[in-house]
């Protein structure tokens, strides 16, 4: 099967999927046109603003296509075959990711544009909330720790697409000046939108959108790319905690300034990115030669603690086909922007079937390397260099390094994205839990939600975010399924069907914990390996022990909400 046809099948599934499933939950969450969203009732020209939705999906749609969608499906391929990845992808996030993704849109602008942690609160009791919120604290504290790890090394030795390649620049350097002048670029656009709010956005499309890829370009210009070029040894440090300070800020300022437009802008990064991968799909075979390379399956256990296609395909793919952060971003900065409840269905499923696309890109791109050319590179550079090849089909091999550093530019931007976005979440969290008020509390809340990210960048060592990625898959997946399971409560006490949540909650809550509960005992038994060869408590006392005791905390924390949710799911709708 050639890969038009694999994405053309692929594509039809997602339309159907919109056309009818969507349609389905819509009439089952009743939305109302004439029902005031939050960002109309609470409009304060910070957080809350009505939105456009056009504006608003490209701001969503970037927030929640970080490098999740990308990396989940390359690591998954290498791992198990591109065949069972494909049919997850697809199934899954029709039936459960998109479908999280609306409700918990709706759920929120149902209750004031609040988080889940309140949502659940509400649904589920105080108790229940207390330890939702916590979870959701603790989950953003490792995105944060995280991406702030990837981005701060991006920015000192450039993506690994950039290894092995002769540039004239300093690849770090050049990252890191793109970055830059594509967050200045997204300051400029807000204020011309605010100070001259009748200039149409498709003029301002035409001028803004070809100025993001004039300045990426820019940065890869040798005098350019030496401006914030920093040596590893010392860099490190100062690019992490220079990002979290930008994160405090950006997070402080109002989403007109900087989160819509950038988010806006970002969006069109991702467009180009899908756009490249088209082509290398259309074109590909014919007139690069591309064909698949990898095995569609390799067998339902290829070794080691994580080798079982059940349960850890689903945990690895993560995003890509369901992810629980999304409903962090639907209910913390989203909500707060919809300007009628019936965008919540292209915004909230629209948002997750594109994302699913972008899934399928990255699957594509390492499905047509070679077996070779991907053993032991990481998903940034398998990505970077796909894209160059799909582009070069375009623009010619002689302009292979330009696209192959656009490609790793993309992935890193993705990545950066998200950053100041789970600031903005955790800001808002913290403030919910304490009560805080105003701009002070604002600022107060800002500063607890990135302080534990900074004490463990302060002592952590470069790459140390790879220690958390299989746990933090897990975890993703946990809080979607719990997530679903408050939206199952709040529309059962509404009296309305709770089937198409129900069955999708349970098969994501029981492959979670199924995940979990491995993590643990292999943490645990390689903790105490070290323990026994001579580490004694400090072999214990290590990430293997840590991300083994999470595994257990994740567990009982999920046992608690189903046992506050069961009891209400059983009892009588409070609204018939």
């Amino acid at each position: 099967m050639t890969l038009p046809l694999i994405a053309l099948a692929f594509l039809a599934l997602l339309a159907i999927g919109y056309r009818l499933h969507s349609a389905r939950i819509a009439r089952a969450i009743g939305l109302d046109e004439s029902r005031q969203t939050p960002a109309h009732l609470h409009a304060d020209g910070v957080d809350f603003v009505p939105t456009r939705p056009f504006y608003l999906f490209g701001q969503h749609f970037s927030a929640i296509a970080a490098a999740g969608p990308i990396a989940g499906p390359i690591l998954a391929c290498k791992a198990f075959g591109w065949l069972p990845c494909l049919v997850w992808i697809a199934i899954g996030v029709v039936f459960i990711g998109a479908v999280h993704d609306f409700l918990a849109l709706a759920a929120s602008l149902r209750h004031g544009a609040k988080s889940l942690a309140e949502i659940t609160r509400a649904q589920l009791g105080a108790p229940a909330g207390r330890a939702l919120l916590g979870f959701l604290l603790l989950s953003l504290v490792y995105v944060v720790v995280a991406f702030t790890d990837t981005t701060a090394l991006t920015f000192l030795a450039g993506d690994e697409a950039f290894q092995g390649m002769a540039t004239p620049f300093n690849p770090g350097g050049a990252v890191a000046i793109a970055s830059l002048l594509y967050l200045l670029l997204g300051l400029v656009l807000g204020v011309v939108q605010k100070a001259a709010p009748r200039v149409p956005l498709w003029l301002l499309t035409l001028l803004f959108v070809p100025a993001t890829f004039v300045l990426c370009w820019s940065g890869t210009l040798p005098r350019a790319s030496q401006w914030l070029a920093l040596e590893p040894s010392s860099g490190y440090r100062t690019w992490c905690f220079a990002i979290l300070a930008y994160c405090g800020i950006a997070s402080l300022l109002p989403v007109w300034l900087l989160l819509q437009p950038r988010g806006y802008l970002g969006g069109f990064i991702l467009y180009s990115a899908l756009a490249a991968g088209a082509i290398g799909i259309v074109l590909g075979e014919s007139k690069g030669g591309f064909i698949i390379e990898q095995p569609a399956f390799r067998g339902f256990d290829v070794g080691g603690p994580t080798g079982m296609l059940f349960p850890f395909l689903f945990v690895t793919i993560a995003c890509g086909a369901c992810s629980g952060f999304h409903g962090l971003v639907c209910s913390g900065t989203t909500s707060k922007q919809v300007e009628r409840e019936s965008h919540a269905r292209p915004i909230g499923y629209g948002a997750m079937l594109a994302e699913a696309f972008v899934a399928l890109i990255a699957l594509m791109i390492v499905m047509t390397a070679k077996p070779e050319s991907v053993a032991g590179a990481s998903p940034g550079k398998i990505y970077g260099d796909g894209i160059g090849r799909f582009l070069t089909l375009v623009v010619g091999t002689e302009h292979q390094r330009f696209v192959t550093t656009f490609g790793a530019m993309a992935f890193s931007t993705f990545v950066f994205d998200t950053l100041d976005v789970c600031t903005r979440l955790g800001r808002h969290l913290v403030a919910e839990l304490f009560g805080l008020k105003g701009r002070a509390g604002a600022t107060i809340a800002t500063v607890a939600t990135l302080l534990p990210p900074a004490a463990i960048l302060a002592f952590a060592q470069p790459g140390d975010s790879k220690h958390f990625w299989t746990l933090f898959g897990a975890s993703n997946q946990l809080l979607a399924a719990l997530t679903l399971l408050t939206l199952a409560v709040w529309l059962r006490k509404s009296g309305r069907r709770i089937a198409f949540v129900i069955w999708p909650m349970a098969f994501v809550l029981i492959t979670t914990v199924i995940a979990l509960g491995s993590l643990a005992w292999s943490n645990f038994g390689a903790a105490a390996a070290k323990w026994r060869t001579g580490g004694g408590v400090g072999g214990l006392v290590g990430v293997e022990f840590g991300n083994g005791l999470a595994s257990v905390l994740l567990l009982v924390l999920a046992g608690f909400l189903v046992t506050q949710a069961w009891p209400r799911l059983r009892a009588a709708p409070e609204n018939r």
